[in-house]
């Protein structure tokens, strides 16, 4: 699999149609951070998350030969990614608005340690990143997943408005008031420059989902006889 790891996502993709799934999982370690952060900026939950991620990928390797380039991979594969999340939101009929958690996963909050630094520069890091990922899970619903398209994973307007099926002008108007209501509760803290993006994607999670995926890709295989 190793000398596959330099090919595009559309070289990848006829691989794996031909017959090559392993191949899949290529082109899920390169997309998990950007699938991750889409799910959860929607879902608001880590591990509703990483559910609706596997839901993503599977229904991805499933229409993968209807792919026909007209978009990028990533920004068809994250047009999944939205449809699934949403349909969880459906599925539990709202969002509950009001709540803000108090207690952040500690693998979606640390920050990755940087080579010498001091224990209290590291302790601050994690302490920013938890203000911001709070600061964000408490954005509205529409703005949540705009800022985290364009200002985290900066997919372009018109990207982040395919993906989230809205007007590009609605994607400008929805970063800036997401960036002044971020601006607005982070106060002093507003000009900190974040050791990573918030909502880190550490390998554990990573793995999770790719293996998950995975046993699920092959069941299905086997119970069609391929």
């Amino acid at each position: 699999m190793s000398r596959h790891l330099t090919l595009g996502d559309d070289e990848i993709i006829r691989c794996v149609v031909a017959g090559q799934t392993a191949l899949f999982e290529i082109l899920m370690r390169r997309h998990n951070p950007r699938v991750f952060r889409t799910t959860r900026a929607i879902l608001r939950d880590d591990a509703e998350a990483e559910d609706a991620m596997q839901d993503t990928y599977v229904r991805a390797f499933m229409s993968l030969a209807t792919f026909e380039g007209r978009a990028l991979f990533s920004t068809w594969l994250t047009r999944i990614a939205v449809y699934e999340a949403l349909a969880r939101v459906r599925r539990r009929r709202q969002f509950d608005l009001l709540s803000s958690s108090e207690e952040l996963e500690a693998e979606s909050t640390t920050a990755i340690p940087f080579a010498g630094q001091s224990p209290e520069q590291n302790a601050a890091d994690v302490e920013t990143s938890t203000l911001v990922e709070r600061a964000v899970d408490a954005l509205p619903d529409g703005f949540r997943a705009v800022f985290m398209l364009r200002a985290v994973e900066e997919m372009s307007t018109a990207e982040t408005a395919e993906c989230l099926g809205i007007p590009e002008d609605t994607v400008k108007t929805r970063l800036h008031r997401a960036r002044a209501l971020l601006q607005k509760t982070l106060f002093e803290h507003a000009e900190v420059v974040l050791p990573a993006p918030p909502f880190a994607f550490h390998l554990s999670r990573c793995d999770r989902v790719v293996t998950g995926v995975l046993r699920r890709i092959a069941a299905g295989e086997r119970a069609t006889g391929a």
